[in-house]
């Protein structure tokens, strides 16, 4: 896993694209503050940039610098959810443009699985998080499972856990004003 952070952390440095393990399924990642790499997410993905991305941080400390307001019940959710749970802010900050909203929201994971994990700590900023699909197609939920196409567009390939065959399922998905109010996006 070592030769994995270091080699995506030389992508990510160069506005790279690479293809991941997270915490949920195997996703693209780039930089997320890089509005040229997060581009490159897109046409890899084929998809229109007006879908927005989510975001993976490292920690609560991590999430207060690229989100302008966090509820309190932002809090308490990251704390007990037993499940990967992805939540949307109403504002977004510090990253890159084109993987907001259209309103400034952002989706924003807090990520406990170990290589993203490594890498983030490393890397000291978020990362873009989105299935390794094309845009439309199903989302892969094994490694072998990815297409040729998405392969072939990324800079780097992490090989941690190429051979884990375990269920995988996406991130819930909630959203939350900031006056609290919550909205079940994907269960």
């Amino acid at each position: 896993m070592k030769e994995d952070v270091e080699k995506s952390l030389d992508v990510l440095y160069v506005g790279g694209i690479f293809l991941y393990p997270t915490d949920t399924v195997w996703g693209l990642g780039c930089d997320a503050t890089n509005e040229v790499a997060v581009k490159k997410i897109y046409a890899a993905k084929q998809r229109n940039e007006q879908v927005p991305l989510l975001v993976l941080v490292n920690s609560i400390a991590m999430l207060e610098r690229y989100v302008e307001e966090v509820p309190q019940v932002a809090y308490d959710i990251i704390e007990l959810s037993e499940k990967p749970i992805t939540i949307v802010f109403e504002k977004g900050k510090n990253l890159a443009k084109n993987c907001l909203n259209s309103d400034g929201s952002i989706g924003i994971r807090v990520t406990n699985e170990q290589f993203t994990n490594q890498l983030i700590t490393r890397f000291k900023r978020p990362i873009i998080s989105t299935s390794a699909n094309i845009h439309g197609q199903p989302t892969p939920s094994i490694f072998n499972e990815i297409s040729i196409e998405i392969k072939s567009a990324v800079d780097y390939i992490v090989k941690y856990r190429q051979n884990d065959v375990s269920p995988t399922q996406a991130s819930s998905i909630i959203k939350i004003k900031n006056n609290s109010e919550i909205t079940i996006i994907r269960k």
